[in-house]
């Protein structure tokens, strides 16, 4: 079986104890970001399975737009990622 060469570990422990692994990560072509598929970047990134770089580059994100991300987990939970509750999260 051939494993492709990837920089990096290709399998991460999260604080719950389950792993990630890269084929846990939205593929490339990704154009339809659902709030899973963002926060399953945004914690590949946050854990050391993917360098923040290879994600914007991959993705083709601006890293500003990867902080919005970050921040809504970190204020509010993945919940905040959902279009339909945008305006329930957004700052006053």
């Amino acid at each position: 079986m051939y494993l492709k060469k990837v920089d990096g570990p290709r399998a991460v422990r999260l604080p719950d104890g389950s792993i990630m692994t890269r084929a846990d990560l939205p593929p490339a072509s990704t154009r339809r970001w659902v709030a899973s598929r963002k926060a399953s970047v945004v914690r590949g990134v946050r854990y050391g399975l993917i360098p923040l770089g290879e994600a914007l580059t991959l993705y083709d994100l601006s890293e500003e737009e990867f902080m919005e991300w970050k921040t809504a987990i970190d204020r509010h939970g993945e919940a905040a990622l959902k279009a339909t509750a945008l305006q329930k999260y957004r700052q006053p």
